[in-house]
């Protein structure tokens, strides 16, 4: 059987180390700020991003890789004989997959391109996964059915300390954004098929907290949870606040705490705090039900 290999994008969220442990390749997108360039993770991290975003005159922009980034890797992974399993950040907010869909139609590599419909830690639950499986010597077929049914019962919900960036990006009306940050309004929101859908609004961090980990109770009740993550966008005591509401929750399943890629907390902004979690097998409402 032959070999197969893990490729992903850096809005992964997971420690570089871990990737690392499981051999998983990571192709990173790019940043500009205010006219300068920087490679996603590589030339900038998540902090010293967000400390450029501050002082930006405009908002900061993103792209996807290239065509050629992707083609590249696929190969060099594909030389030896392997297969590829490429797992990227939701096709509805990026053009990544189309860029490694593009590059895998070009390469005499064996790719299969897969949109996880999510980003940061809830992707990496997909990637994370797909590695372990490649690495006890599955399939190409029987790992994206596995794939399948993580995404299935995956969950990412996030809620904004501020609607500021959304209306920049042009994600939501200026007056909303507006009314928005006058009545103090922290929307929480949930990603279904790869969109942003509103589920509940809140007036403080800490409601917010409660409100997500209430949900955790609920999801617990019809299956039991497999993993746990928390990325955030410079909001580092919150993001433990989480944690310990989630332990009360649930008890002693692991939770990794991650600061998010510069990728997501453009569109964030300074402040987001995102849960993400999967479950095992259960009786669910569905893909993305909340």
């Amino acid at each position: 059987m032959k070999k197969v290999k893990i490729v992903t994008d850096s809005t992964v969220d997971v420690p570089s180390s871990v990737l690392a442990e499981h051999g998983i390749e990571v192709v990173p997108l790019h940043l500009t700020v205010d006219g300068e360039a920087f490679v996603d993770r590589v030339t900038i991290t998540p902090g010293q991003f967000m400390a450029k975003m501050k002082a930006a005159r405009e908002l900061p922009k993103s792209s996807q890789p290239s065509v050629g980034e992707f083609l590249a890797v696929y190969d060099r992974l594909g030389a030896d004989g392997s297969e590829i399993i490429s797992i990227h950040m939701a096709g509805e907010l990026s053009g990544t997959v189309r860029s490694a869909e593009h590059a895998a139609a070009l390469t005499k590599a064996n790719v299969t391109v897969v949109d996880s419909q999510f980003i940061s830690y809830a992707l990496g639950f997909q990637v994370l996964e797909a590695a372990r499986l490649a690495k006890a010597g599955r399939s190409v077929d029987e790992i994206i059915r596995r794939l399948d049914d993580v995404r299935r019962r995956t969950r990412l919900y996030v809620v904004l300390d501020t609607l500021d960036h959304l209306a920049k990006g042009g994600r939501i009306g200026r007056g909303k954004a507006l009314v928005g940050s006058l009545l103090r309004i922290k929307p929480i929101a949930a990603l279904v098929d790869g969109l942003y859908t509103p589920v509940s609004n809140v007036r403080s961090f800490s409601q917010a907290i409660a409100d997500l980990a209430g949900r955790l109770v609920e999801e617990k009740a019809e299956a039991p949870v497999r993993a746990v993550a928390i990325a955030h966008a410079d909001a580092g005591r919150w993001a433990e606040r989480l944690r310990e509401a989630v332990a009360e929750a649930i008890g002693s399943v692991p939770v990794d705490i991650v600061e998010t890629t510069p990728v997501i907390s453009i569109h964030t902004g300074p402040g987001a705090l995102a849960l993400m979690y999967y479950t095992e097998e259960g009786e669910h409402k569905g893909s993305g039900a909340v």
